[in-house]
């Protein structure tokens, strides 16, 4: 019987713990044997989308971009883990029809949270006023309205983050 694949798309603002969960569920799932590849938002950044800015026509393309290569893998029975900021609301839920086998994963943090773990400076920078267009400083970001997975990361502890997912893979009937 052929392995079913799916998307698992994190999305949050910069700092929720995104990449945390991705690594945490990528090592589970290695562990476990599954055909696996992971689209990091930062990563994808740099070689697929290269070139692109922060306006909202290209964060919109960079998005649809992701989610073309995370809808190829997936159709080839591999679980595809995207961890991308992905501020607006309606290009992934394109993204989300488009591929179908789509679990959306919402890494919920408060901005003061997220501000307190930036580990690049970002926010630092950007409420300086170096960095324009920053997500939840002065450009949006819009919230899930019915994630499959919310992870709430700051009053859960990664375990529980990762478990969450796994059980809705589990009720899903991805996993094995």
């Amino acid at each position: 019987m052929k392995q079913r694949g799916v998307t698992i798309w994190l999305t949050g603002l910069s700092g929720a713990g995104k990449t945390t969960i991705t690594n945490a569920l990528e090592q589970r799932l290695r562990e476990e044997d599954y055909p696996l590849e992971v689209l990091d938002g930062d990563v994808v950044r740099t070689n697929l989308t290269k070139g692109l800015g922060f306006s909202k026509e290209d964060r919109d393309e960079n998005i649809r971009r992701i989610g073309f290569v995370a809808n190829l893998l997936t159709r080839h029975g591999v679980f595809v883990l995207v961890s991308a900021i992905s501020p607006y609301r309606e290009i992934r839920e394109q993204v989300k029809e488009k591929i179908g086998d789509f679990v959306e994963v919402f890494v919920n943090a408060p901005l003061t949270v997220c501000e307190s773990r930036d580990v690049k400076g970002l926010y630092k920078r950007a409420r300086a006023g170096e960095i324009k267009s920053f997500t939840g400083i002065d450009d949006p970001y819009e919230p899930p309205l019915n994630p499959e997975v919310e992870c709430r990361t700051d009053i859960e502890d990664l375990e529980e983050s990762v478990n969450k997912i796994w059980h809705k893979l589990e009720q899903l009937g991805y996993l094995r």
